[in-house]
């Protein structure tokens, strides 16, 4: 793959989602067909679909969803949309997301298993890539932190610890599921973009510091 092929277009969801998830792949943060990435505009929301491998995925496969009149326009082949849909929806409606990330990195499975209720790291300086909740990004020496919630057997079942988690913690913009992976949000697919590569970076740091019993 080339860097133009891996770098995402930001144009249209749909070509921006199969760029993302190539981009995921190579990272080994979407490997299989898990994870998956949404993404708001208007009042449609473009969803990845399901059962399909992350580096192979074609814009025309992607799910198109009209939010207010609560149907679905199936991608090529009468694909099934992904199944963080609702999780996806919630957190568009909730925290007012426009893109919504869900990988299944190692650094998220571990750091999700090692934290009990929250992870949080403290004095790097890539935290300053992280919103603070107000307009205004986090500083180095700000304490980044991110909720923890249980896994659960399927991903709807995920909801209703996804909408404690949006009132306990208005201003995240990410959440660990446990021994599962991480959920990342933000305003535009870029921001979004810019916020899991530094999660993912802090979480991995987070790990080499503790194994190294710093």
């Amino acid at each position: 793959m080339s860097k133009r092929e891996l770098h995402p277009t930001m144009s249209h969801p749909s070509e921006t989602i199969c760029s993302m998830c190539r981009l995921f792949y190579v990272n080994k943060w979407v490997l299989g067909t898990g994870g998956g990435i949404g993404i708001k505009q208007d009042h449609f929301a473009y969803i990845s679909p399901s059962g399909i491998e992350k580096e192979l995925m074609e814009p025309e496969q992607i799910i198109k969803y009209d939010i207010q009149t609560d149907t679905y326009e199936s991608g090529a082949g009468g694909l099934k949309p992904s199944a963080c849909t609702p999780l996806f929806l919630e957190l568009f409606k909730a925290l007012g997301a426009s893109c919504v990330i869900h990988t299944h990195s190692i650094n998220a499975v571990l750091c999700s298993a090692i934290y009990e209720n929250e992870f949080n790291i403290t004095d790097v300086e890539q935290i300053k890539a992280m919103p603070k909740g107000d307009g205004t990004n986090l500083r180095n020496v700000d304490t980044l932190r991110i909720p923890i919630i249980d896994n659960a057997p399927e991903e709807q079942d995920l909801m209703p610890a996804l909408e404690k988690m949006t009132k306990e913690y208005p201003n995240a913009c990410a959440v660990l599921v446990k021994r599962h992976g991480l959920f990342v949000w933000g305003p535009t697919p870029k921001k979004a973009k810019i916020y899991i590569e530094s999660i993912d970076y802090l979480l991995e740091v987070a790990l080499k510091l503790r194994q190294l019993g710093i």
